[in-house]
């Protein structure tokens, strides 16, 4: 299945793509996998949805072993390439704001994306566009770390946006 995700690269409108396990101690959602995708517009995140390629991965690689699928997409605003460094790790926070406050958790994101530390090489977040298919979910932020060892002796002490 993730071979298969992957891929899905190789296709014009991804900017870029990987797909591997979550670390099965640190997700809340009880999801065991992640996708990471970035494309250029939502245009071409939409033309990706449709393309034959990826309905074809999807329906022979990925239903038939998943028993739930959920995506959140956002508009990132990146100070950096596109595609995290090889070896890097990431975590991905979600939330389900209350009605109405959506906007204010953003703005307070901005504020944590400004102050993040060195370990973090990328920072992105932003209310989700798709609500149909986020479980609820209507703001992520992605920090993509050099490395797993910097993720975990963040975790070791205070994570930067708890401040």
């Amino acid at each position: 299945m993730v071979s298969n995700l992957r891929s899905l690269a190789s296709l014009d409108v991804v900017a870029h793509l990987t797909a591997g396990p979550v670390l099965p101690h640190r997700s809340a959602t009880g999801f065991t996998h992640l996708l990471h995708s970035r494309y250029r517009s939502k245009a071409d995140l939409a033309a990706y949805s449709t393309h034959p390629t990826h309905v074809a991965v999807v329906e022979e690689n990925v239903l038939p072993v998943c028993e739930d699928i959920m995506a959140m997409d956002w508009v990132a605003d990146l100070d950096s390439p596109t595609a995290a460094p090889p070896g890097s790790a990431m975590r991905l926070t979600l939330a389900k704001p209350k009605e109405g406050a959506a906007a204010e958790l953003t703005e307070t994101l901005a504020q944590v994306k400004l102050s993040a530390p060195a370990a973090v090489t990328q920072v992105s977040y932003g209310e989700n566009f798709s609500p149909a298919r986020a479980k609820g979910y209507g703001v992520g932020l992605l920090a993509v770390f050099r490395n797993l060892e910097e993720l975990e002796a963040m975790d070791a002490g205070e994570t930067w946006w708890s401040r």
